[in-house]
């Protein structure tokens, strides 16, 4: 038993925590890396990953450095994000595009949705309960069985892309692909900035989740980052404070 309070060991079952062999295998580890839907964290004598897996989305992601105390224990493997569902077809970017110019100078909003069962993108224009040039709320689908949000997506209007205060705390407990455009009507065309959120992180996304020549200028990942370590693992470190990984595909 991990612990004798019902509700803090169903927590401890619902994201447990493998210790990485030195020789062989870990089948709990194993397991979970290969499931459609779970996480969890590794802890090797490298550092500790998160294990994190939906079904459009299989996550590595590192939340330490090494220990400096010496562990009997293996490596936590190479970080990895991949994109199980694919990359989303280009058109449905243009489609959110145009519906993003069209409501200028509001901000407005979008979501890439992906079908497990048929592996269908579709984009699904959500309810706006208040829209400005500088100010958006708006309503997350209530998805139908198979089907899981890939990306959240807003404009800025003709400002910057970036994340504020509060694209922060919307997206701190999802798993998403969220990304804002902005400057719809520059000429040089408009900029997106994406990040990866999971596990209560902001992972940077260097690369488009979308195929195809895109028509966005994607911003700097540096402004994508990690929360400081102590908001993760309770590490009072903040020596490194973004992973960059791009999405394999």
């Amino acid at each position: 038993m991990l612990a004798n309070d019902p509700t803090a060991a169903a927590l401890l079952e619902a994201v447990p925590c493998y210790p990485v062999p030195s020789m062989g295998r870990s089948p709990g580890l194993d397991a979970l890396r290969s499931s459609r839907a779970g996480h969890g964290v590794a802890v090797g004598a490298d550092g500790v990953m998160l294990i994190l897996r939906r079904p459009w989305l299989a996550l590595d992601a590192p939340l330490a450095p090494p220990f400096a105390a010496h562990l009997p224990y293996g490596s936590i493997g190479d970080p990895k994000a991949e994109l199980r569902c694919g990359r989303v077809p280009g058109e449905h970017l243009a489609a959110v595009l145009d519906h993003f110019r069209a409501a200028l100078p509001n901000e407005a909003a979008a979501f890439i949705l992906w079908n497990e069962a048929t592996a269908e993108f579709t984009v699904h224009f959500p309810q706006i309960d208040e829209a400005t040039p500088t100010r958006l709320v708006y309503r997350s689908p209530a998805c139908e069985p198979g089907w899981h949000v890939v990306c959240d997506m807003h404009s800025h209007g003709r400002g910057p892309a970036y994340f504020s205060a509060t694209d922060d705390a919307d997206d701190a407990h999802a798993t998403k692909i969220s990304l804002v455009v902005g400057r719809l009507d520059h000429p040089a065309g408009p900029v997106m900035a994406a990040r990866l959120c999971a596990g209560g992180m902001f992972l940077a996304v260097p690369r488009s989740p979308f195929s195809g020549d895109s028509p966005c200028s994607l911003t700097s990942p540096s402004a994508t980052s990690f929360p400081p370590p102590s908001t993760i693992a309770g590490s009072g470190s903040s020596s490194w404070d973004a992973v960059e990984m791009a999405l394999r595909c």
